[in-house]
């Protein structure tokens, strides 16, 4: 909870970049000590257009820690996937010459060898040797993000459609490093030296004056005196101090590269920023609406204390997991009073003796998020405090590996929104059921899958949607029920604990759909790939959701029956038990349709190539890099014609 009052500065920003803003309305949330997914984004959205503006209302920790509290409430909420947006109220947007993304953080080294593991992983889907991958890491500049080229100075926007600043050159600035107009993306940086020495006292910080370089009314004279001294620039990417290194090295010597990269520059930094620096690679890994995955930026923890842990309270996530919170002894750390805290899983809750009366060291993860570093003293407590039962519906918990999981899926209420958005997505064969329409009908006691089945028009209008949209709802669903639809995805969308499409698959190849709710833990681990802990979790979570999965199944869909493992092995296949794996644009149907056909014929399919895989099947635009890689791991590479006369000779 932060108190807060707007300046009249500040009131004028909100009421341009949002007329329908109360600002009464604003300041009684920022003051609200528990905060709706709603309301989180109305901060979020006033925030930023302040924060854009130079006029901050709240500081960049605050600001992060209320994106990892809309995180916690809902992970999938449609603003987590935007760029923040850099957009001027006074001026026009206008395309960008090139995409303009949020960049990913990390506040681990840990989560960085997963990043490079991603890294790896991708360059051998499409052949590109280990040895070829090069990281370069670069001090990620506090500025203002813009685009440069050559012509035009855009401002990011949403990362899509930024805004004309070019007046910031006619102004006076300089591209740094002596450089040459038109390098692309980079950003509007002021000497940190020279704000120090002769701006500090004068401005709050130094947002304030990148925001005024790009306004259209006239800078200050101290300003423009900055530009004119050259210690306002555009920064481009391209010409930054960097360190560019096979990623084994990066990585080895990680701690003295980030050091060295954060006294590179006489710019305020908030981290690295790593990337690879292959294009292919680039291109092949893509990017979410929000940031390229071949880039991530990393931040710093820097403050720390010992706090002592009054009690462990268990909360079921929207996934079924039990995230055990620590709530704390009330401590002050960078700026903000810690009372409570997530602690990873209930396996680390019991190992380290993190219960009433431990001492555990606290530190905020990149200055954001609060998390438990180390165990100073464990709790002399019993270990009664870790749950047998959900804490929402009292259903007996299962362990899953570190985690204690709630396997009831369909009545569990933390859980039900989480299962409708995952069982439409998972179906995958209709588009009118999104992440943002659940929600609605959620709030409007929509529950169950077969309640939205069972809806009709006049209740979707009675919830609030328009007349043609309630009735797309309903055409929709009714698709889902007649486009054909593997049973393995069909049983998948229930989310059942540890029964993901390949062990759906597996186990659908030795029983019927309807009848795997009657196979007994010792038949399932008969088959291979099941253990016993695995057949316990799924038997139980088949019969928690087995009430909801037969009044959806009795609704009548359209199936596609897994072959079972003994028509399979007989079949005279040549691709019987082989592992195939398809790549590049088939000219006979989509890659999705070979695959599928592929399955029937008995054979595995995979994603990309391992040294277990048979047969690389290759239709158009394929790189030579993949098909060599392929090769020296002993695969046959076979064309798409070539495949279709193995399949049918």
């Amino acid at each position: 909870m932060l108190e807060i009052n707007f300046t009249n500065e500040q009131l004028k920003v909100l009421k341009k970049s949002d007329e329908e803003t109360n600002p009464n309305d604003l300041i009684a949330l920022f003051n609200k000590p528990a905060l709706k997914s709603e309301e989180l984004v109305q901060i979020l959205k006033a925030s930023n257009a302040l924060y854009r503006t130079g006029i901050s209302v709240v500081t960049d920790q605050q600001y992060d820690l209320y994106i990892s509290m809309l995180k916690d409430i809902n992970h999938l909420h449609p603003y987590l996937n935007k760029v923040e947006s850099e957009v001027l109220a006074e001026a026009k947007t206008v395309p960008l010459p090139k995409k303009m993304l949020s960049t990913d953080k990390a506040y681990s080294f840990d989560e960085i060898k997963k990043w490079v593991k991603r890294i790896i992983k991708a360059a051998e889907e499409i052949g590109i040797s280990e040895s070829d991958i090069n990281i370069r890491v670069t001090p990620k500049l506090d500025g203002y993000a813009a685009y440069d080229d050559g012509t035009i100075l855009y401002t990011r926007g949403d990362g899509y459609r930024g805004q004309d600043v070019t007046r910031a050159f006619d102004k006076g600035l300089q591209v740094a490093q002596n450089g040459q107009r038109g390098l692309g993306p980079g950003e509007i940086v002021i000497k940190k030296s020279y704000f120090d020495a002769v701006l500090s006292e004068k401005f709050e910080n130094s947002r304030n004056i990148q925001a005024a370089i790009i306004a259209e009314k006239k800078v200050d004279k101290s300003i423009q005196k900055a530009i004119d001294d050259g210690a306002c620039v555009f920064y481009p990417f391209q010409l930054i101090e960097n360190k560019t290194a096979h990623y084994s090295e990066i990585l080895t010597h990680f701690d003295s590269i980030v050091e060295k990269m954060w006294k590179a520059v006489d710019f305020y930094i908030d981290g690295v920023i790593l990337e690879t620096t292959n294009e292919e690679l680039k291109e092949h890994m893509g990017a979410t609406r929000h940031h390229h995955r071949w880039q991530i930026a990393f931040k710093v923890n820097e403050e720390s204390a010992e706090v002592k842990v009054v009690k462990i309270v268990p909360q079921t996530s929207r996934t079924g997991r039990i995230a055990p919170v620590a709530e704390l002894e009330p401590t002050k750390l960078s700026g903000a009073t810690i009372s409570r805290v997530t602690v990873h899983h209930y396996n680390m809750v019991k190992t380290r003796g993190i219960g009433p009366g431990a001492i555990v060291q606290l530190v905020r993860s990149g200055l954001v998020i609060p998390k438990i570093e180390k165990v100073i003293k464990k709790s002399s407590a019993d270990i009664s405090y870790i749950p047998e039962v959900c804490p929402s519906c009292e259903t007996h918990l299962l362990w899953e590996s570190d985690h204690l999981i709630c396997p009831n899926k369909t009545d569990c209420p933390a859980q039900t929104e989480n299962t409708l958005v995952h069982f439409f997505k998972t179906l995958g064969n209709n588009d009118g059921f999104g992440p943002k329409v659940i929600e609605k009908l959620h709030e409007f006691g929509m529950k169950r899958i077969h309640d939205i089945y069972e809806g009709q028009k006049h209740k979707f209008v009675g919830f609030g949607f328009g007349e043609k949209t309630a009735q797309n709802l309903v055409d929709q669903l009714k698709a889902s029920q007649e486009i054909e639809i593997e049973d393995w995805r069909f049983l998948a969308a229930f989310g059942v604990s540890r029964l993901a499409g390949g062990n759906c698959e597996k186990l659908l190849q030795h029983h019927s759909l309807v009848g795997l709710f009657d196979v007994s833990v010792d038949d399932m681990i008969k088959i291979d790939g099941f253990a016993k802990q695995s057949a316990e979790a799924i038997v139980e979570g088949l019969n928690n959701v087995r009430d909801e999965f037969f009044k959806v199944y009795e609704l009548g869909f359209n199936f596609t029956v897994t072959p079972k493992e003994s028509n399979k092995s007989n079949n005279g296949s040549q691709i019987a038990g082989k592992l195939v794996v398809f790549s590049g644009a088939m000219t006979q149907g989509s890659r999705g349709d070979m695959e599928k056909q592929a399955k029937l014929l008995g054979a595995k399919v995979g994603k990309s190539v391992s040294g277990k895989t048979d047969f690389l099947v290759t239709g158009e635009k394929v790189g030579e890099n993949k098909i060599k890689a392929a090769r020296d791991k002993g695969v046959k590479v076979i064309s798409e014609e070539e495949y279709l006369l193995l399949i049918n000779g």
